[in-house]
């Protein structure tokens, strides 16, 4: 494919992706895609600079208006649609079906906020004191920065953007290095929906590439309220502390190790299909990927065969062709690291079956790998953490109280899930008492969450929220107002103070 021609139906010119100081490769087959330019500490605090000065100007637009532009960006998406999806393929090496997907959430948050431009309510509070009446009201917050990582290279800066300029803030985004084209053509979009839109400031939207001293600029400068990061729990753990430490707001999504509950009344062909998208979807590169399963004993010799089953019958390939269910892993740190798990694993009793290289025709220097069950007799440290590839271990269990000590049992909270048949299972699984993350299914999987609900974690998955919900409010500051209507001058709490 003519990565120059893909590029330029999007409006990005070839002299961009060339000459530059990052090659850009896709984990396909290792091919060199382009060689951009990265950005200095310089150049970073430049784009905030021009950031802000958009903001001014753009906090002044009325809510409704600011809706508009994002209307234009979704509809803009829906042209492009296939060629970005594409993009997504080459640089990620998701399959395409997958790639097109994420275009579509892109899509359906432009819908969402544009809905939401009109629903930026503050509440009216009842004042104790006559002739008074005390509100709250929503304003634009600053600057957004939005730090992505590479297995969903524009789904997430979506989630944040949309709701970010319909809030009345503008952003500067640094893409992860690994998938730095596709931030390249989201801002290229982004650029046609402004001309359509007619007057919006320049510097709206601000992308800078590179790696980590990119963005500790963003990180670090104090005109930039909000910090969104996606990532490892390590970096989320920094980056939070060093925002806290200027007194900004963060948005963290980072790790997860989902599991999903088996019990005895689970309809097992609804759980083989939906452990194996949601544990091989992505090749495993997923932060709502499953990666343990908690099994009844009364059902784990029949589920299990079924599962080897269909791991075995799973397409591994180019995933730009129709009929492949897994890519490759993103490079071969993460091959490597996969496969170091596997052996300690192994070394810990654990009953392996997959999780060996698999050779593509025409894709010698791509990772493959045929994604791995693990039967593990206890839930060790190494289960405990999260190893970011196709690795699913599997637990038993006799009572419903220790599958949810498993469930909990780990130090991330973001996604589980629950197969059952059994009303009180599943109402006790989505209680207080029940699964402790901030995504709790019953009879889907943990992954493929969709647009309306808030998405995000707790514990070490870092406790922030995008996309849905209320999470707009993240983006926005609140001022409470009292307006006194009389023509006297009553204090609260009946005090008096008289001269």
């Amino acid at each position: 494919m003519d990565i120059f021609e893909l590029m330029k139906r999007f409006g990005v010119p070839q002299t961009v992706l060339q000459n530059g100081n990052l090659p850009v490769r896709s984990p396909i087959d290792g091919a060199l895609l382009a060689n951009i330019r990265t950005h200095n500490a310089n150049q970073t605090t430049a784009a905030v600079n021009r950031a802000h000065q958009a903001f001014l100007a753009w906090r002044m637009v009325p809510a409704p208006r600011r809706g508009e532009l994002v209307r234009l960006l979704g509809n803009t998406l829906r042209v492009h649609k296939k060629d970005l999806g594409t993009l997504i393929t080459l640089e990620t090496g998701k399959i395409l079906q997958e790639g097109l997907g994420e275009v579509q959430e892109m899509i359906d948050i432009c819908d969402f906020a544009v809905g939401l431009s009109r629903q930026l309510y503050g509440l009216t509070i009842a004042s104790e004191r006559p002739g008074h009446r005390m509100m709250e009201s929503w304003h634009p917050l600053g600057v957004c920065g939005i730090i992505s990582a590479f297995n969903f290279p524009a789904a997430v800066w979506a989630w944040n953007a949309a709701l970010a300029f319909v809030c009345g803030n503008s952003v500067v985004w640094k893409p992860s290095e690994k998938s730095p084209l596709t931030g390249l053509a989201c801002a290229a979009l982004f650029e046609q929906a402004c001309v359509a839109f007619g007057d919006a400031p320049d510097g709206l939207l601000e992308v800078v590439q590179g790696a980590r001293a990119v963005g500790d600029v963003l990180v670090n400068d104090v005109r930039v309220p909000l910090i969104s990061a996606t990532g490892s729990t390590r970096m989320g753990r920094e980056v939070g502390a060093r925002v806290a430490e200027r007194f900004g707001r963060s948005i963290l999504e980072l790790g997860g190790n989902n599991a999903a509950i088996i019990a005895p009344s689970a309809d097992l062909s609804m759980v083989v299909r939906g452990v194996l998208f949601a544990a091989v979807g992505t090749a495993g590169q997923r932060c709502t990927t499953l990666r343990r399963l908690i099994v009844h004993n009364d059902v784990y010799d029949t589920l299990i065969p079924q599962l080897r089953q269909a791991y075995g019958n799973i397409k591994i390939g180019n995933p730009l062709h129709g009929d492949t269910l897994v890519g490759p892993l993103i490079d071969v740190k993460s091959f490597d690291t996969m496969q170091q798990a596997l052996h300690v694993a192994r070394s810990q009793g654990g009953k392996i079956t997959g999780g060996a290289q698999v050779d593509v025709a025409g894709c010698m220097d791509g990772f493959y790998v045929r994604p791995a069950l693990v039967e593990m007799p206890q839930q060790t440290e190494l289960v405990r953490h999260e190893t970011f590839g196709p690795i699913l271990y599997i637990l038993r269990y006799d009572d419903f109280a220790e599958a949810i000590a498993l469930q909990n049992g780990v130090s991330q909270g973001l996604s589980s899930s629950i197969f059952t048949m059994n009303m009180r299972e599943a109402e006790l699984f989505v209680s207080a008492v029940g699964s402790d993350c901030g995504i709790a299914n019953v009879n889907i999987g943990p992954s493929g969450a969709e647009i309306g609900g808030a998405f995000g974690g707790e514990k070490d998955t870092g406790g922030g929220r995008e996309s849905g919900s209320d999470s707009w409010r993240a983006y926005m500051r609140r001022a409470t107002n009292t307006i006194n209507y009389s023509d006297t001058l009553p204090l609260a709490q009946g005090i008096v103070f008289n001269l």
